[in-house]
């Protein structure tokens, strides 16, 4: 994440440097092995986190060693840190077994920690979202929500919930809707787009171009449901013509690292929305979080893409627009298969607990 307004490259970035800029993070060779141990200080080393340390038990974040380190001081029932070795892992306690008892647990930990001043860039009282996130036991399976459940006996795919600000420090998968609003017809070369400045104010990425309307989806609130929050939030739409125009066209994943070394892998869930011709309209701003709309010519958004000045997945999602759409082809583009597929990534998820929980 940044927090400096945006500025210009000095020569213009390929499609392929933007997808690059989002999807950043491999994970190591010697991941999972007793060699990441070495360096404690190391932030490019990692361990998986477990619900428990029952093999089977899916891995739902990854977490830097220093972060395995503050955990090990914790008091006794809530954590469970292995002596290091290879396939080593963190989990909760055997007793910490349910979604409630989990969210109970990590609220605790993470408003103690923003308190104390651990991690204050992260989640320090200014960087601080009082918004929650769900976390699933498959990061790939259905949104279901149990959060008062006091038994994981026949539960979906709903593990626990957490902070928001706090999920990059355990490297969970998070979760966010993104909605590309056009005139005209989007195969044309003149079709328009409606595109937002980020607010000056905004605690992540102010200032940046964003896209027309973008959030992320809290814990227990539907796809579709959280595109149209955020439309009538950020753009002062109508909820009826959200749920009368906007079509669900797919996702973007990536696999990305903040500037401060911590794993953000990210699923955007994407929607287009044609302005009818028969109720015209124009998003504006409403909420605080956006400065101004512009309607800016397709080859507009190509030139300020390329200069860096989209928020990185922001520019991600509109590289998807252009190739459904035609904008972008194997023909005019040298990069087009890896921009693709790198736009399509599981965030290498099968590695996560790999020697652990076979």
């Amino acid at each position: 994440m940044s927090n400096d307004p945006p500025s210009p490259v000095s020569s213009p970035l390929s499609y392929l440097e933007l997808v690059k800029i989002c999807d950043n993070f491999r994970l190591p060779p010697n991941y999972g092995s007793i060699d990441v141990f070495q360096r404690p200080s190391d932030t490019d080393s990692f361990v998986p986190w477990t619900l428990s340390q029952s093999l089977g038990s899916p891995a739902v974040g990854l977490l830097r060693l220093d972060v395995v380190n503050l955990l090990r001081k914790e008091k006794p029932g809530t954590w469970v840190i292995p002596e290091p070795q290879a396939g080593h892992r963190v989990s909760f306690d055997a007793s910490v077994n349910t979604p409630r008892k989990r969210i109970a647990v990590l609220k605790e930990l993470c408003e103690r920690w923003r308190d104390t001043g651990v991690f204050p860039a992260s989640i320090g009282p200014r960087k601080w979202r009082n918004e929650m996130y769900p976390v699933y036991r498959n990061p790939f399976g259905v949104h279901d929500y149990y959060p008062e459940n006091d038994s994981d006996e026949g539960l979906g795919n709903y593990a626990f919930e957490m902070e928001r600000a706090a999920c990059a420090l355990f490297g969970v998968v998070t979760y966010g809707i993104h909605m590309t609003i056009y005139q005209g017809i989007a195969s044309s070369p003149q079709v328009k787009i409606w595109v937002p400045t980020r607010a000056k104010t905004k605690q992540t990425w102010p200032s940046w171009l964003d896209n027309t309307v973008a959030g992320g989806i809290p814990s227990g609130m539907p796809v579709f449901e959280s595109l149209v929050k955020e439309c009538e939030e950020e753009a002062s739409m109508e909820a009826d013509i959200v749920r009368d125009h906007a079509r669900p066209v797919g996702t973007i994943s990536y696999f990305f690292r903040n500037k401060m070394h911590f794993l953000q892998p990210e699923v955007e869930y994407n929607y287009d929305l044609e302005v009818p011709h028969d109720t015209p309209f124009q998003p504006r701003p409403s909420d605080g979080e956006v400065e101004s709309f512009d309607l800016l010519s397709l080859d507009e958004v190509k030139f300020k893409m390329r200069q860096g000045i989209f928020k990185p997945n922001c520019a991600a999602v509109l590289i998807d627009f252009l190739v459904r759409h035609g904008h972008l082809t194997p023909d005019d583009e040298p990069d087009y298969m890896e921009i693709v597929t790198r736009l399509h990534g599981r965030f290498e998820h099968e590695r996560w607990c790999q020697q652990v929980c076979i």
